[in-house]
């Protein structure tokens, strides 16, 4: 089972597509979740979830703009899309029934 971070990289990425890399990763995870996130955090998790096979990355061309650095671009993986869709079909499972403006409405 995937964790929250982890489904949260993986669907920024298939969103992303061919333009998914770590500073667009970064900043498209910024705007979704309203929180900073670190590049070591997010090159951490991308390491582990390319370990898990969820993810291929590949260095691309060192360009000018980049001050002659190269993007580690990601992609990810049919066994990345299958385990992304088991979390999203299970976090929908588990919330069937909840009213959370409900319970928001009663709490302390």
């Amino acid at each position: 089972m995937l964790g929250e971070f982890e489904y949260l990289v993986l669907t920024i990425s298939a969103r992303l597509g061919d333009e998914a890399y770590g500073a667009a990763i970064r900043r498209d995870l910024e705007q979704a979740t309203g929180h900073r996130c670190s590049l070591g955090a997010l090159y951490t998790t991308l390491d582990r979830l390319e370990s898990k096979g969820l993810i291929s990355t590949v260095m691309g061309d060192p360009t000018p703009a980049r001050g002659g650095r190269a993007k580690r671009m990601v992609r990810v993986t049919a066994k990345g899309i299958r385990g992304a869709t088991a979390f999203y079909n299970a976090i929908l499972q588990a919330s069937r029934g909840v009213s959370w403006e409900a319970r928001i409405a009663i709490a302390p």
